[in-house]
């Protein structure tokens, strides 16, 4: 696992916060440039963002519920993914009784449903014309957004959509 600095860590960690009290979505975040899959707080500091016991994460671990990564020497390492999904399985499962099979399966169809949104703004995009793909500095291919300029119309097209407006 990589060290990140203080500063970021700082960053991580006021995000965790945001999502736990509903202030911003995972979506929000990686616009941010924040990497929601970063395996970043520790089983302890993941139950006090999220509010839950840590026996409870490793409860949700071995069920599968929610598995976070493991550090070379074994230790569970929760990302601003998984403090998400552990903050709605918390709401979930206080605040409408809904069963650990029950919640699985909503928060499956709701990380389905967020991929798919994902997938439809990008194809939007596309559709516009308002995408264009560009050689990033490793030779990846990336896609950016492209900037149209807004051009004056002519004199000619001014009086033209002046007489039609009337």
């Amino acid at each position: 696992m990589a060290r990140i600095a203080p500063k970021l860590r700082k960053a991580y960690t006021m995000c965790a916060q945001a999502l736990v009290a509903e202030r911003v979505s995972l979506d929000a975040s990686e616009e941010l440039g924040l990497n929601v899959d970063l395996p970043i707080f520790s089983v302890g500091q993941a139950g006090e963002l999220a509010d839950i016991h840590p026996q409870t994460l490793r409860q949700y671990d071995r069920l599968g519920l929610i598995v976070p990564q493991r550090t070379p020497g074994g230790a569970r390492r929760y990302s601003l993914r998984d403090i998400n999904r552990l903050s709605q399985a918390q709401r979930m499962s206080q605040e409408e009784s809904i069963n650990l099979a029950g919640i699985t399966r909503i928060l499956q169809l709701m990380e389905e449903n967020r991929q798919l949104k994902r997938q439809n703004r990008q194809l939007r995009r596309r559709m516009e014309g308002n995408v264009v793909f560009e050689a990033a500095a490793d030779g990846e291919v990336i896609e950016v957004q492209r900037v149209r300029r807004v051009r004056e119309p002519s004199p000619y097209r001014r009086t033209i959509l002046q007489i039609t407006a009337r």
